[in-house]
C-alpha cells in the first residue's frame, strides 16, 4: 500500500500534552523557513483537551518554527504508514522569540548559565510507564517474564530511540504489573528536553501499532506505585569539560555543582507546580513510596528529592565524566522544557546568591525534629496542586524568571485544569489522567 508521506509540526504545550498541523512531507524545507501558524491559545488547551479560561482569546497569531534536527520518523510496518514528527518553538510573526513559548524558555536559561558562568547542563531523563500488553497480575516485578511477555514491542522501542537522535541505555520491567523504565543516555542542555518528549511519543506510537497503550500517568490508581520521570544532571564547562565532581570534597559535589543544586533545593516549592504539574501527581509525592516528600539532599536515597548517585570506583575511570545528582520529584505530566527549565533557572539563582547546602539527609527527614529540619532548610513539598500553584504564584524568583505574561498564562491554564476536576473523587481524577496520559 501506497502512503502521502505527512509530518507533523509539534509543540509541548502547558498541559505537556503534544500538539501540531500536518503537512506533506516534501515541503519540509518551506515550513522549516516560513513556519507553521498557531494561535496563542492554543497552549491553552488542557491535558484533557478542553479550552477553560485563556489570557489571549480568539486574538493573536505565531509560528511554530520545525527544529531540523529533531525530526522523528516511526516506521509502524508494511501496511501502515510512519509516523513521522518534528519539534518546534514558537516565535512572533516578525521572527522574534515568543516569551510564552516552553522551549524558547528553557533555551533562555540556559543561554544566561552560559554568558554568566561558563556552564551548561547533561542531562537524561528516565520515564517509567504502564504497557497495558503484558498481563496485569502480581508477583512480576522487575521479573524476565514481564520482559518476556511484551514481546517485540520494547526491541522496537530502542530501535526506533536509536533511529531518531536517541541513545537508549536501559529498558526493564518495573515494581508495579505492567510497568516499564527506558532511560536514554545523557544529552547537553536542549536536546536533553527534546530526547524526552520524542521517547514518550515514540513508546505511545509504538504501543497504538500493537493495538495496546503505554500510559505515563503518574499513577494509576490511589495508593498505588506511580509512575515517575528522574532527572539526571550534572553540569559541564561550554568545552564540554565535566565540572561537578570534586573528590577532595563532602560528597563529591563541585562548589558549581553545590550552588546549582542549592539553588534548586531552595526554589523547589516555587517551581514544583511545573515538575509534578497534576492534581494526581501530589499522590504520588507522599512519604515512604520511593518519591520525594521533602525537599532533601540524600546520598544513594530514592526518597530524597535530589539524589547523589553512586559511583562505580575501580583503577583507572576518570569518575568526573559519570558523576550526577537525581531530581526525583518529577512526572510526565510536567512539560520537558518546563521541567528542564525550572532546575536550570532555579540553579542559576543558586549559583549567582553563591547558595551552599546545608546538609546531606541520611535517612528519612520525617524522622527528624522540626528545629532540626529547620537548621538544614527541609520543608514538606506541596500536597496538592493548587498549594503548588499558590507558592508559585507568590514567588518573586519564578516571576522574574518567567515574566509576567508566561507566569500568568501558566497558572491559567493549570487552574483551567482543575476547575475540570470539580467534584471528582480521587479515583475518577486518576482515571482522567490515566486517559490522557
Amino acid at each position: 500500500m501506497e502512503f502521502t508521506d505527512v509530518i507533523l509540526a509539534c509543540i509541548t504545550d502547558y498541559g505537556s500534552r503534544v500538539r501540531g498541523k500536518g503537512f506533506p512531507a516534501e515541503d519540509l524545507r518551506k515550513y522549516v523557513d516560513e513556519g507553521v501558524g498557531l494561535a496563542p491559545t492554543n497552549l491553552m488547551i488542557t491535558c484533557f483537551g478542553e479550552i477553560v479560561d485563556t489570557p489571549w482569546g480568539p486574538r493573536g497569531d505565531l509560528l511554530m518554527m520545525p527544529d531540523p534536527a529533531t525530526a522523528v520518523a516511526v516506521e509502524l510496518g508494511e501496511d501502515r504508514p510512519a509516523e513521522r514528527f518534528i519539534l518546534c518553538s514558537l516565535d512572533r510573526m516578525d521572527g522574534t522569540p515568543w516569551p510564552c513559548c516552553p522551549r524558547h524558555w528553557l533555551r533562555r536559561g540556559l543561554e544566561a548559565l552560559e554568558a554568566e558562568f561558563g556552564l551548561t547542563v547533561n542531562a537524561a531523563f528516565e520515564h517509567e510507564f504502564h504497557y497495558s500488553g503484558v498481563s496485569a497480575g502480581g508477583g512480576n516485578a522487575y521479573a524476565l517474564d514481564s520482559f518476556r511477555q511484551q514481546g517485540a514491542f520494547l526491541h522496537e522501542v530502542l530501535h526506533a530511540l536509536s533511529r531518531n537522535g536517541g541513545v537508549p541505555e536501559m529498558v526493564m520491567p518495573e515494581y508495579a504489573p505492567q510497568q516499564f523504565e527506558v532511560t536514554n543516555a545523557a544529552a547537553i542542555g536542549l536536546e536533553a528536553a527534546d530526547r524526552a518528549v520524542k521517547l514518550r511519543e515514540i513508546v505511545r506510537a509504538i504501543a497504538r501499532a500493537h493495538g495496546e497503550k503505554a500510559t505515563f500517568a503518574p499513577v494509576m490508581a490511589a495508593n498505588a506505585v506511580g509512575n515517575g520521570v528522574h532527572i539526571h544532571f550534572s553540569l559541564r564547562r561550554c568545552d564540554g569539560t565535566p565540572v561537578s565532581y570534586a573528590p577532595e570534597r563532602e560528597h563529591g559535589l563541585s562548589r558549581e555543582l553545590e550552588g546549582f543544586v542549592a539553588g534548586i533545593l531552595a526554589h523547589m516549592h516555587e517551581f514544583i507546580a511545573m515538575t509534578a504539574a497534576s492534581n494526581i501527581s501530589y499522590e504520588r509525592l507522599q512519604p515512604n513510596r520511593w518519591s520525594a516528600a521533602y525537599n532533601n539532599l540524600g546520598s544513594q536515597d530514592r526518597e530524597a528529592a535530589i539524589r547523589i548517585c553512586p559511583l562505580l570506583d575501580r583503577p583507572g575511570l576518570d569518575l568526573s565524566w559519570n558523576f550526577n545528582v537525581e531530581y526525583r520529584a518529577a512526572d510526565a505530566t510536567g512539560n520537558p522544557y518546563l521541567v528542564l527549565g525550572a532546575l536550570v533557572w532555579a540553579g542559576l539563582e543558586g549559583l549567582r546568591t553563591k547558595s551552599t547546602v546545608s546538609g546531606v539527609t541520611q535517612g528519612d527527614p520525617g524522622d527528624l525534629s522540626e528545629s532540626e529540619r529547620e537548621r538544614l532548610g527541609i520543608r514538606r513539598l506541596p500536597t496538592s496542586l493548587p498549594e503548588a500553584l499558590h507558592l508559585m504564584e507568590t514567588s518573586e524568583p519564578v516571576r522574574r524568571w518567567m515574566g509576567e505574561e508566561f507566569l500568568s498564562a501558566y497558572l491559567m491554564n493549570k487552574r483551567s485544569e482543575l476547575k475540570l476536576l470539580d467534584g471528582l473523587d480521587l479515583p475518577e481524577q486518576i482515571e482522567r489522567y490515566v486517559a490522557c496520559f
